[in-house]
């Protein structure tokens, strides 16, 4: 199976685009929802919570493991690629969303000049400055931590009073930093079901880059690219959930990204 692993619900906008794009292929996905949200936490703590899902992918068969999550992928994919990997499982791989997404941010922006909006361990780790830089050497880029977004979107408060104040002053925040800024990168995958809102708020010019469509290509492209890979993958067409929290705490909060009737597991740690 394809691991999929998120410190919640947001990988889930990272899986349905990847279900719709390459269907044949069996997934679990695996939800820590009883530790998230991980923006707000340490360096060492979201490598020790990254690197056990991981783990726990790997040992329940998934010989690649897709970090659907900004945060651990900006906090962890390195230090587990280059010290974990070799050791406990050098056949397998572990894949994040920063750097395909990184590739292509550039081509939304026609002022040369990109926002990002993240949460506090993203923006932090200064990952998508780096990344970005590789590939887009004089594309400027402005930066905003959303403290609470994720947070507001567990909670399914989607479009109320309080998350309208918290989206709208964040991107104002935003703005006012850059004002040339013609495109702006949703850094979380919780934050397209923001969307409308978001919408409501930004500037009409401004166009809103998601994860999930480019995550999905770029996974596709790389079992083309990877046979050893892709050949070890079940082609079943089934998906699988794992949660740290109850099933019935995940099944309620999967409703609100658009995944119902599912049945999810427990995994304790």
């Amino acid at each position: 199976m394809i691991g999929i692993f998120d410190s919640g619900f947001g990988g889930l906008t990272i899986l349905r685009e990847l279900r719709k794009l390459l269907p044949e292929y069996d997934f679990l996905y695996l939800g820590d929802n009883a530790r998230a949200p991980y923006g707000p936490r340490t360096f060492e703590t979201i490598y020790k919570y990254t690197l056990e899902a991981v783990s726990a992918l790997f040992a329940r068969g998934c010989p690649l493991v897709i970090l659907a999550c900004n945060t651990a992928s900006a906090r962890a994919l390195r230090s587990i690629q280059q010290n974990d990997l070799p050791r406990i499982a050098p056949q397998n791989r572990v894949l994040g969303i920063i750097r395909p997404t990184a590739e292509e941010a550039g081509l939304f922006s026609q002022s040369g000049h990109l926002g990002i909006l993240g949460t506090e361990g993203t923006v932090e780790s200064g990952s998508y400055l780096i990344e970005i830089a590789h590939f887009f050497p004089q594309l400027k880029v402005t930066q905003q931590a959303c403290p609470l977004w994720a947070t507001l979107v567990e909670n399914g408060e989607l479009d109320g009073e309080g998350a309208r104040y918290f989206v709208k002053r964040d991107i104002e925040s935003l703005l006012n930093k850059d004002s040339e800024i013609d495109a702006v990168l949703l850094a979380c995958t919780h934050y397209p079901l923001l969307l409308p809102l978001i919408k409501s708020v930004i500037p009409e010019k401004i166009h809103i880059i998601s994860q999930g469509e480019i995550v999905a290509r770029k996974t596709s492209d790389y079992l083309l690219r990877h046979p050893e890979i892709e050949t070890r993958l079940i082609r079943n067409g089934k998906v699988e959930f794992l949660t740290t929290d109850t099933p019935e705490f995940f099944t309620k909060g999967a409703s609100f990204f658009g995944e119902n009737g599912i049945s999810a597991k427990n995994l304790t740690f």
